[in-house]
């Protein structure tokens, strides 16, 4: 019911209620009328007065709402810094769907100058390196498909930096009978004592429906940006375990030159033995936070030789059984052990944004351009763990 039925409503109960009120003062007047009438009237009386008095709140209650809302919109409440994130990250999706140009840069301006996704950030002594614009407890409501996730980020060193520059070791001895290890200082010695990040092109692409475009900012925001974290993990992960040999293959623990692996070969008769075989032949100082890369189905293999029957093992941690914390990864063809502090990613901070149409759907994607590297600071920090 709007104001003006409400209103209609109230003024017919008035006129009503001014017709039986000078009714009931009629009968007072009159000798002839009765206690039995003039008691049933003050009675109509008394309900027209109640329904008066009702109808008159709900039409109050009506005009407030609306100087409430009237007033929000007049002064709106501050947004917070994490609305303002979404609603500026939206604008940028929008206007680049649209061919805006301009209208993107500006948003983007808007950002800090440039558009941040956790995959693409550093994952500092903060956590997120600034990059999170959704945090899980406001997201909650928002339902995406499941994400890709790249389970080594947890442990390696993830920057965003221009023409990056790193130590291959974080310290240096002047006494000439120190050596480190053997593989180590042989290490260094053919490849230098700086690691240097280059830049390789890679676009990421996310689906973005005509529905989702029109929808609310913090779903627009959630499916981009969740899309854009599944491709950069997707891409990482394909290249860290690539058998391939072409240009990128130094961002792989299967990296290999002359048909050798760069990365030391420790045997075993079992999966088990040579794991932790590798573990040991791992020199002190990178063994004491050496983690293992497995499949999942490789230490099922382990769990069924090992049990012999015995369903203990089954709920044991990975680490009881293997000695040291695992990291499952479905792609780790040959299981990898090392310290995970010695592999590094590095995303420039330049990142383009563009949009592209898929010719056989016809569904419109969102593209961010961006350049990354991955480098190995120490080869000698990791071990493949082989079987004949």
């Amino acid at each position: 019911m709007n104001r003006f039925q409400i209103q209609q409503m109230l003024d017919g109960v008035r006129a009503t209620l001014k017709s039986e009120n000078e009714k009931l003062n009629a009968m007072y007047m009159d000798s002839k009328s009765t206690v039995e009438a003039r008691n049933n009237q003050v009675a109509v009386v008394k309900d027209l007065e109640e329904r008066e008095k009702g109808i008159a709140a709900q039409l109050k209650k009506f005009d407030d709402d609306a100087a409430a809302k009237l007033q929000t919109q007049k002064y709106p409440k501050a947004m917070s810094e994490r609305d303002k994130a979404i609603e500026n990250k939206a604008e940028v999706i929008r206007n680049v769907m649209n061919g805006n140009k301009d209208g993107a840069s500006n948003a983007i301006k808007s950002l800090g100058g440039r558009y941040t996704v956790n995959a693409l950030s550093t994952n500092s002594s903060t956590g997120n390196g600034g990059g999170s614009f959704i945090p899980k407890t406001t997201s909650a409501d928002i339902i995406t498909e499941p994400v890709y996730e790249n389970d080594l980020r947890a442990h390696i060193l993830v920057t965003s930096e221009s023409n990056l520059e790193v130590p291959r070791l974080l310290f240096s001895c002047d006494d000439d009978e120190f050596v480190l290890d053997e593989d180590t200082a042989k290490e260094v010695k053919a490849k230098g004592d700086t690691v240097e990040f280059g830049r390789n092109k890679s676009k990421l692409k996310v689906n973005v429906s005509e529905t989702v475009l029109l929808g609310s900012n913090a779903n627009l925001v959630a499916t981009v940006d969740s899309g854009l974290e599944g491709a950069a993990a997707y891409k990482e992960v394909k290249m860290m375990f690539s058998k391939a040999d072409d240009a990128n293959k130094h961002m792989s623990f299967y990296e290999k030159e002359l048909s050798e692996y760069t990365i030391k070969k420790v045997e075993g008769s079992s999966k088990y033995l040579a794991i932790k075989k590798a573990i040991a032949d791992l020199p002190k100082m990178y063994r004491k936070n050496a983690k293992i890369i497995m499949s999942y189905m490789d230490y099922l293999d382990i769990i069924e030789t090992l049990a012999n029957g015995n369903a203990t093992l089954y709920t044991a941690q990975p680490e009881q059984i293997l000695g040291k914390p695992v990291v499952f990864m479905d792609e780790a063809e040959i299981p990898v052990v090392g310290d995970l502090k010695y592999l590094q990613i590095n995303y420039h901070p330049e990142t383009l944004y563009d949009r592209d149409k898929d010719v056989d759907s016809g569904m419109e994607k969102f593209v961010l351009t961006n350049w990354y590297d991955i480098q190995f600071r120490l080869r000698s920090a990791f071990r493949l763990a082989v079987t004949p």
